[in-house]
């Protein structure tokens, strides 16, 4: 089976594929410091609970962004796995696509990994809006050639943002606004909750808009990340939502690279 790692700025996930079905997925926080014994020990027990053994993983490959996580990722598959880890992006893991940008070896593993996924799972022109630490918009043509995007604060940090420069606001979840129908709110806390989320909405759309014209082509939008959901019962400019597209993407990767 395959142990797909997906290191994110604020959260790692570890997901065991049999084939191109996800089995199942764990989720921790990013921590360039985590030893690769101690992912063991989290791990180890993780797997039986599920009814895994170490032994059943044969594979293992790694995305991340956080360059510091991964000697200790690797440490982890070497040791505990007794298995050489493929690293997506470096071959035989490389990405096997054009990227057709000023710096192509700027682009992150997971936009690079979401990518790939999206353009296998949805011909021709694609936007992808990925909800994490950040907000990234990456365009992919129909050819499957990488063009560019936009990088957006994630809707946490602009809350965090908010809370911690005004001090008398107060902290609020990430929800949809209590009335729905209103968007002047008529309190502090639902006026907060206007602001970060229709803004949000606002902002989303605006950007998917001026993002097609330029494109100048038909261009479906697919969503991922942990907020996409929420955002989609709100807005009509997803034409999917794909909550595991990074772990598909590297799914698809070992499967050519094996």
């Amino acid at each position: 089976m395959l142990l797909a790692i997906d290191v994110g700025n604020t959260n790692a996930v570890f997901a065991l594929f049999n084939g191109r079905t996800i089995k199942t997925r764990w989720r921790i926080s990013t921590d360039a410091r985590r030893t690769g014994d101690e992912y063991a020990v989290w791990l180890n027990q993780l797997l039986m609970l599920e009814g895994f053994m170490r032994q059943d993983i044969s594979q293992v490959i790694i995305s991340t962004v956080v360059p510091r996580a991964l000697h200790n990722l690797q440490v982890l598959s070497r040791k505990y796995f007794n298995v050489e880890p493929l690293i997506a992006g470096v071959a035989p893991a490389d990405w096997q696509m054009q990227i057709d940008v000023d710096e192509p070896k700027s682009l992150g593993a997971d936009r690079a990994v979401n990518s790939i996924a999206a353009h296998a799972l949805h011909p021709g022109d694609i936007i992808i809006i990925d909800f994490g630490t950040a907000t990234t918009y990456d365009v992919v043509d129909y050819t499957g050639a990488y063009k560019g995007g936009i990088i957006a604060p994630g809707i946490n940090l602009s809350l965090d943002a908010l809370v911690q420069a005004a001090a008398k606001l107060p902290r609020i979840a990430i929800e949809t606004p209590r009335n729905n129908r209103s968007v002047i709110g008529r309190n502090t806390e639902d006026q907060m909750q206007i602001g970060v989320f229709w803004g949000y909405v606002a902002m989303m759309e605006g950007l998917v808009a001026r993002m097609r014209a330029e494109i100048g082509r038909p261009a479906k939008v697919i969503a991922t990340g942990g907020l996409a959901v929420l955002f989609d019962e709100h807005t009509t400019i997803f034409d999917a939502v794909e909550p595991d597209l990074t772990l598909q993407g590297l799914a698809m990767i070992a499967e050519r690279a094996f």
